[in-house]
C-alpha cells in the first residue's frame, strides 16, 4: 500500500516566528485518520525565523529526531547539552524518563527542519542527546543511515526503537533502492523534486506512507532529497 498525503492537505499551524506543517495529528491539529503510521507518532516540516525558536519545554518516553534542511538549530537541554546542528546534519534526543530542552534558530536566516518522533521500544532509561554531521555527498544516488535502533551496525546515531531514519540525494533520472520487509512502516518525503515511489508520483514535501512492501524504489523526475523512516 502507497498513500500519498499532498501538502497541502497537512496540518498548517502559522505562529508567526514558527510555519508548521502536521503530516500527523499534532498539538491544536487532529485528524482521526492520521494520528501516525506504525510507531511513527509526529512529522512536523517547520520553518522556524530567524532569532527565534522554542523555549524551554519537557519531553518524556519519546525517540525525538531532527532532521536540519536549510539553515541550522541549536540546542541546550537540562543533561547540561549544548549543539548546533547545520543543514544535512542530524540531531537526535531519547526523552526517556524525562528531558527539558530548548531549540532556537540563532542564524540571520530562516531554518527549515523535519522533527520526527518515534515511539520508543524501551521506557524508563535515562535521557540522552547526540548529534552528527552527515556530508550530503555521502548519500548521493543512494541511502544513508542516519539514526538507527542497530547504531553499530548502520554506522549511525543511536535510538531506542526499531527504527531506521535515512536519507538519500538524487540527481533527475536517478533512482535508490530501499529493502525492508512488508510487516513493517515507511514514511517519506523529498523536500524538494518530484520522485516516484514505485510507481506512485509525489511532489516535493507530499508525505508517502507506505506498508506491505518489501523494496521501495525511489525515483527522482528532478533533483531530489528524500528523508525516509521506516519502523514497526
Amino acid at each position: 500500500m502507497i498513500d500519498v498525503r499532498p501538502f497541502a492537505t497537512l496540518g498548517h499551524a502559522d505562529h508567526g516566528w514558527l510555519d508548521a506543517r502536521h503530516h500527523f495529528s499534532f498539538a491544536n491539529y487532529h485528524d482521526s485518520a492520521r494520528m501516525g503510521w506504525g510507531s511513527i507518532r509526529v512529522w512536523n516540516d517547520d520553518t522556524i525565523a530567524a532569532r527565534s525558536g522554542f523555549p524551554p519545554h519537557s519531553h518524556s518516553d519519546m525517540e525525538i529526531v531532527t532532521f536540519v534542511r536549510t539553515g541550522a538549530i541549536t540546542h541546550q537541554d537540562s543533561l547540561g547539552n549544548k549543539g548546533r546542528t547545520a543543514a544535512g546534519d542530524v540531531q537526535v534526543m531519547s526523552a526517556g524518563t524525562g528531558i527539558t530542552h530548548a531549540e532556537f534558530n540563532v542564524e540571520d536566516e530562516a531554518t527549515t527542519l523535519f522533527q520526527i518522533w518515534i515511539v520508543p521500544d524501551r521506557r524508563g532509561e535515562a535521557p540522552s542527546w547526540g548529534q552528527r554531521e552527515f556530508p550530503r555527498a555521502s548519500r548521493e544516488g543512494g541511502f544513508e543511515v542516519l539514526a538507527s535502533g542497530a547504531p553499530e551496525a548502520d554506522a549511525a546515531l543511536s535510538i531506542r526503537t526499531d527504527a531506521k531514519i535515512a536519507a538519500a540525494t538524487l540527481r533527475a533520472g536517478q533512482s535508490a533502492t530501499w529493502t525492508t520487509s512488508g510487516g513493517r512502516h515507511q514514511y517519506l518525503v523529498a523536500p524538494k523534486g518530484r520522485i516516484r515511489v514505485n510507481g506512485v508520483e509525489a511532489q516535493a514535501r507530499d508525505g508517502v506512507a507506505v506498508t506491505g512492501e518489501g523494496q521501495i524504489t525511489v525515483e527522482a523526475l528532478e533533483d531530489a532529497e528524500v528523508v525516509l523512516v521506516d519502523a514497526r
